[in-house]
């Protein structure tokens, strides 16, 4: 799966570290402030481009971002992320398989935490329909945990799999954009999921591989260990 878990950990650190960069600047604040945050240029420049994004919209990228809402909603990442599972497991890949249900049951833990703590309010002028608090995007995040495990799980490590890396990032940056310019969420919003989806992903496989390292470590060490006795 991962080439150097290790170092993918050291990268999950550096994204959940600016992860909780990003929750510092936002704060906790009633619903109806938004956009206001603890750091004032973070609520200010959400404001800026929520005004920004009403500039660029045209039907067709509409459409386009209106059919991103439904794909990364939980009509469709709920049953794909089930399948993906089932497959895993029927392959018996069990590292990979573990990672994939690490990321999914994470993210979705501590996105909704997150949402609760922060009770942030949504943007006025939705395009489409939303529920719950704003902060962090639920799109965001799952976009990318799922993007990020999928290629973790499904393409082996090395150069072939780069474009496959680029197209998570590039996949889970569109759907972040496309939140923001549907006025569902602020853009600090979308940052915080992405960092939390992606972070959570890269952990979650590094986390089960070191684990799975050290487990056959020992077995390979407990042989030598019986025959010195």
């Amino acid at each position: 799966m991962l080439n150097d878990h290790r170092r993918a950990f050291w990268y999950a650190l550096a994204l959940l570290g600016s992860l909780g960069f990003v929750l510092f600047a936002v704060g906790r604040h009633p619903a109806s402030a938004a956009p206001l945050t603890t750091l004032p240029f973070v609520g200010r420049f959400d404001q800026q481009i929520y005004d920004a994004v009403d500039h660029i919209r045209v039907t067709p990228l509409t459409w386009m971002f209106r059919f991103l809402s439904v794909v990364g909603g939980g009509v469709v990442t709920i049953p794909l992320r089930v399948i993906a599972s089932i497959y895993l497991l029927a392959r018996r890949w069990w590292r990979r398989a573990a990672g994939f249900i690490l990321t999914w049951a994470a993210s979705e833990l501590i996105l909704t935490f997150l949402k609760s703590w922060f009770h942030r309010g949504r943007p006025p002028g939705s395009i489409v329909v939303t529920t719950g608090a704003s902060f962090p995007s639920g799109h965001a995040t799952a976009a990318a945990a799922t993007a990020v495990a999928l290629v973790l799980a499904f393409f082996p490590a090395g150069p072939s799999r780069r474009k496959w890396e680029w197209l998570a990032a590039a996949f889970a940056f569109v759907m972040a954009f496309s939140r923001v310019y549907l006025h569902a969420h602020w853009f600090s919003d979308v940052v915080a999921g992405v960092l939390l989806g992606s972070g959570i992903a890269l952990g979650s496989f590094a986390v089960v591989n070191e684990i799975a390292t050290l487990v056959l470590d020992r077995k390979v060490d407990q042989p030598e260990a019986t025959a010195e006795a």
